[in-house]
């Protein structure tokens, strides 16, 4: 079963692409083009296969709901409410209102997402990033509601699964921000002492304080096709090394090949790779006892 796991990803059937005819005269939002390979196809149909390419295999940006539909069983997701908000310590210009205005963008109280559900009848609790969000940066009530999710995991002792996207920690809240790196870290390292599972999910990009702490410390970390994952900037390092870096720097792939990840897997075979994890987990777990 194992092997099976880390073997090469199979091929997948994509959706019917839409003929060059349909690339003209049509309303905005009909169609989307692939920032990869500049190719165009129907808006619905990319939403179908789980926004992935339909021609090059590109994973576009989800939202953290539409996450939620790829992955957990029908009407088992259930929504955890903190009710946070975020404060303006530093006293940032619109900062507030700018907050506001994501909220009713993208349904969120913040940039991440937390909740309960069952994938294929295994229950998990998650955390789900959302680059919509302040490009998914981590301020104090991310870092909450993630320490919150994991601890709500030990309780009901279930597997914790992060997905991560962001842009990293959240100039606005200083230090506070900062802080959340070393809450959601000793989080996870309490967890996993009381033989909790942690999966992390990098999806892009995962960038800053947030590759540098949580999303860094799964039992298993994974990763989709092409995501940006590093800590510093490409340039602020090549200014700092003074040497030229290789052109997939910092891309999935790149750490897969230098053990940084124990996978990269497409979205579109996600939810079996972690049913699998999650089972074999189970089988482990009831032959300890």
């Amino acid at each position: 079963m194992l092997k099976d796991f880390f073997s090469k990803p199979k091929k997948k059937k994509y959706a019917t692409i839409p003929p060059e005819t349909a690339k003209q005269d049509v309303p905005e939002g009909i169609m989307t083009k692939c920032p990869n390979c500049k190719k165009i196809m129907y808006t619905k149909e990319l939403q179908k296969n789980l926004k992935v390419c339909l021609h090059c295999g590109y994973h576009h940006k989800m939202t953290a709901f539409e996450r939620v539909d790829s992955l957990f069983d029908e009407n088992t997701f259930v929504r955890f409410e903190d009710n946070l908000t975020s404060a303006n310590p530093l006293g940032f210009p619109n900062y507030l209102e700018k907050l506001e205005q994501d909220k009713k963008k993208s349904n969120l109280d913040e940039a991440v997402l937390t909740g309960s559900g069952s994938i294929n009848g295994t229950e998990v609790v998650t955390a789900i990033m959302d680059s919509h969000f302040r490009m998914g940066s981590m301020g104090s009530v991310v870092g909450e509601k993630i320490t919150r999710a994991i601890e709500t995991a030990a309780e009901k002792n279930v597997p914790f699964i992060i997905f991560t996207a962001s842009g990293g920690a959240r100039m606005q809240e200083g230090v506070l921000s900062l802080m959340q790196m070393a809450k959601t870290s000793a989080a996870l390292k309490m967890f996993s002492d009381k033989g909790g599972l942690i999966i992390s999910v990098m999806t892009h990009p995962t960038t800053g304080g947030v590759s540098a702490s949580f999303a860094s410390l799964g039992d298993f970390n994974f990763a989709e096709p092409g995501a940006l994952i590093g800590f510093a900037g490409r340039r602020v390092i090549e200014q700092t090394i003074r040497e030229e870096l290789p052109d997939d720097f910092q891309t999935a792939e790149f750490l897969l090949n230098h053990g940084h990840l124990d996978a990269v897997i497409p979205r579109l075979e996600m939810k079996e790779k972690l049913t699998t994890v999650l089972e074999i987990h189970q089988q482990v777990g009831e032959l300890s006892w």
